[in-house]
């Protein structure tokens, strides 16, 4: 498969986020993507499986990523974001893979990469964030950031883990990720809470949320300690797990800017939200 990048001279967006910055940080996620297949891609096993990179070369005009077709591989299958209740094979697959890809780049800081990873952080978006309507969250904004940002330990994080970006076996036993053009520094809480909303709709974050964030720190313990034995399993997961309310809050402040009536912004999304601001300082606007 052939991945061909060829961006366009002027910026355009179709919620009106267009400009230079946003045509900068697009450039900016072609270069990651780059250095993840070039470089940190190889170190993926199966547990968290990517495509074969076999040619990665950008120029003046974009970049072109030669990859192994993943369909041919047996990753044929794809699930489309908003499809109500996700079957728990697949459910239990992604989970796995983001516990695995978070063990695996524990302790590593980012080269090449994003130096805090996801599409939607703070210091990238302050068109966004002048947008907002929520003023008590906007208020909140930089201490949910700071929350995030101060936190330990440090793993890469894919930074775009919805659902649609992974592919999957026939049988559901196993899957693949694609579209890293967002990979950085970050907790692994990110990627899950992400993942969680783009796969399950308000009924089944309800009925489900508590179970795959338990199901994904068992899987995280599991990997840590085979990849670094070393590590300390229960401050590790003290301290992701309680950033499970900001990491649902920070990405609901960068919807709140950026497409306020997004279908993503549920109740349960807003339970979180209220916890999260329980814990951080507001600051007036």
């Amino acid at each position: 498969m052939v991945k061909r990048v060829r961006p366009p001279t002027a910026a355009d967006h179709p919620r009106g986020f267009g400009g230079a910055r946003s045509h900068a940080r697009k450039l900016r996620s072609y270069a990651v993507e780059a250095a993840v297949y070039r470089h940190d891609a190889p170190r993926c096993d199966v547990g968290c499986r990517v495509a074969q990179a076999y040619r990665v070369e950008g120029d003046d005009d974009g970049w072109s990523f030669e990859l192994e077709d993943l369909d041919a591989s047996g990753f044929p299958r794809r699930r489309l974001d908003r499809e109500g209740m996700t079957a728990e094979r697949d459910l239990a697959a992604v989970v796995g893979w983001l516990a695995r890809f978070h063990a695996r780049f524990l302790y590593e800081r980012p080269s090449g990469l994003w130096p805090r990873g996801t599409y939607w952080h703070l210091a990238t978006r302050p068109d966004e964030w002048a947008a907002m309507r929520d003023i008590t969250l906007k208020g909140a904004a930089a201490a949910l950031d700071a929350r995030l940002d101060s936190a330990t330990p440090r793993t890469l994080v894919h930074g775009d883990a919805k659902l649609a970006n992974f592919c999957f076996a026939v049988d559901g036993t196993s899957v693949a990720a694609v579209d890293f053009q967002y990979v950085g520094g970050g907790v692994g809480t990110q990627d899950l809470v992400y993942f969680l909303g783009s796969a399950l709709d308000e009924r089944g974050l309800f009925a489900a949320a508590e179970r795959w964030t338990d199901e994904y720190f068992a899987a995280l313990r599991r990997h840590t300690a085979e990849i670094h034995p070393e590590a300390n399993l229960d401050a590790l997961e003290r301290s992701w797990r309680s950033l499970i309310p900001v990491a649902w809050a920070d990405f609901e402040r960068f919807l709140d800017g950026w497409s306020p009536d997004h279908w993503k912004r549920s109740r349960y999304a807003r339970d979180q939200l209220r916890r999260a601001l329980a814990e951080v300082e507001v600051t007036p606007r």
